[in-house]
């Protein structure tokens, strides 16, 4: 491969400056890759720099906040650092979302427009117009036309280093999502730190099956290729034959991935077929990785992983294990450069080495704040530490482990999902008298959302019907699969739901 290029991150400015950088050095270079469409570095800049003029002309100023819900396709990438040109902040979505949940989200930002992909939009539709939020489909055939129609729009409006580039909304135990935002700074060093981490430079391929409205898929995957010249190919639904194709096809070099990815890969039928020969490094992130899928990964494809840690509210990487250094299954390596982490007691006391506490992250990373939560900002931020919620331990030799979390999140395939919130919608239920949610072991997912419910007097429902309720309101990723009915729930005394006291019954888990 070609030595990675230095990536001039600590420039004060907008953060899609990068495109334009590496467009003037590889204007022929591929950029994005989608089967057989692509874009070129300089296809991208010309376009990105178009879509920044046409959203002015839709009144896009400087600061305003433009929502973007779109699957893994390269338009994403035009409209992403076109929204930056224009001085916008990007708050992307994950295009799962139902009605509600956009909803929320785009009343919370008080954005300007939301574009969305034009097939498939009827929940983000329907959720704009309760926000009152003007609403965009974007199909590439036409858009692409209707750029082309427009000027170049450069940076007229430069954006200082901690002018909030991007807001990521991401759920507390609370259920109410938060909007984390990541300063033009932040992000820009997340990159460089990456970049020297993957020693990524213009002769790479990065697999960008990681969804593109997350931190890790946007921030280690979009922008880190884009700032050294590497190619990101992408794959909108991620299918583990269909991963294994694209590896070989486009001669990925860096894999970028959660747990599940490499569970479901590592255990797919005829793998051995397909030429893998191209992967030199992968990165696991999202939630641990079991070390015997670490180790059988690395025996059967031949390839480094490093597993790494890291939030939406750190932009994201905080820790990762060295291609350069001995790795130890099961942890997650040292801080990045620039980044200070520490394990501490209740108090916020740094413990000694192998003792259990909460994780705390302290450098160029954490975020600006949750948008327009100054109480939120202040219980996760304190004096300049972000309180992760994970509790973890550090070695002798300075490698960070993760063993549990002290939040109740539930992390299914790498996806987030807040049991309060589930809850709240099982509660709406009108035979539902109480409800708990929780994960329960999933050899493929991780983990998978679990609910136990106590029925009012004389209700009559079933497990099907609930979980077909649940489904109907939230993202696909986040109903229950498994629910059962119980007499009663585990309660402490004051009243309090003991999850911890609760296991779901063995019929319930077929």
């Amino acid at each position: 491969m070609t030595a990675a290029v230095p990536v001039p991150t600590r420039a004060q400015g907008n953060l899609a400056a990068i495109l334009p950088a590496t467009a003037a050095r590889y204007p022929d270079r591929p950029a994005i890759r989608l089967d057989e469409e692509e874009l070129t570095f300089a296809e991208l800049d010309d376009l990105s720099a178009r879509a920044a003029t046409h959203l002015r002309s839709l009144g896009v100023a400087p600061g305003d906040r433009v929502a973007l819900l779109l699957p893994n396709v390269p338009v994403f990438a035009v409209l992403y650092y076109g929204i930056l040109r224009a001085g916008g902040i990007v708050v992307p979505m994950n295009p799962m979302l139902r009605a509600g949940e956009v909803e929320h989200c785009l009343k919370d930002a008080e954005a300007a427009l939301l574009l969305t992909w034009h097939e498939g939009s009827r929940e983000a539709a329907e959720g704009a117009r309760r926000a009152g939020t003007r609403h965009l489909g974007v199909d590439p055939a036409v858009f692409h036309e209707l750029l082309r129609g427009h000027e170049r729009g450069e940076f007229s409006t430069e954006r200082s280093a901690e002018d909030t580039a991007v807001i990521l909304y991401t759920s507390g135990t609370t259920g109410q999502p938060k909007g984390a935002e990541l300063t033009h700074t932040n992000v820009r060093r997340n990159i460089d730190e990456a970049v020297r981490v993957l020693d990524l430079g213009p002769g790479d391929v990065t697999f960008g099956g990681l969804p593109l409205f997350h931190s890790f898929g946007q921030v280690v995957g979009l922008n880190c290729a884009v700032a050294v010249g590497a190619c990101l190919t992408l794959l909108p639904r991620f299918d583990p034959a269909r991963a294994l194709s694209v590896i070989e096809h486009d001669r990925v070099t860096v894999f970028l991935g959660v747990p599940t990815m490499y569970t479901l890969m590592l255990g797919l039928d005829g793998r051995a077929g397909h030429d893998v020969s191209s992967l030199r490094v992968c990165v696991s992130g999202g939630s641990p990785l079991p070390v015997e899928v670490l180790n059988g990964f690395q025996a059967e494809f031949g390839c480094a992983v490093l597993e790494g840690y890291g939030l939406s509210e750190s932009s994201p990487l905080a820790c990762i294990n060295r291609i350069d250094r001995v790795r130890v299954p099961g942890t997650i390596g040292r801080p990045i450069d620039g980044v200070e982490m520490r394990v501490v007691d209740k108090k916020g006391v740094e413990l000694p080495d192998g003792e259990i506490g909460e994780i705390v992250i302290r450098g160029h990373n954490v975020m600006k704040g949750y948008w327009r939560r100054p109480e939120a900002t202040a219980t996760t931020v304190r004096d300049g530490w972000l309180y992760t919620g994970d509790l973890g331990t550090r070695d002798e030799a300075g490698d960070f482990r993760i063993v549990d979390r002290s939040k109740d999140v539930i992390i299914r395939g790498g996806f987030n999902v807040y049991p309060r919130e589930v809850e709240e919608v099982l509660y709406q239920h009108p035979s539902v008298a109480e409800a708990a949610v929780i994960g329960v072991p999933h050899p493929t997912h991780g983990e998978e959302v679990a609910a136990a419910v106590v029925l009012r007097p004389g209700a009559v429902t079933t497990p099907e019907e609930l979980r077909e309720f649940v489904r109907s309101q939230v993202a696909a990723f986040k109903y229950p699969r498994v629910v059962w009915t119980a007499d009663a729930l585990p309660k402490g005394a004051t009243g309090k739901i003991l999850k911890r006291e609760i296991t779901a019954p063995a019929d319930a888990l077929r």
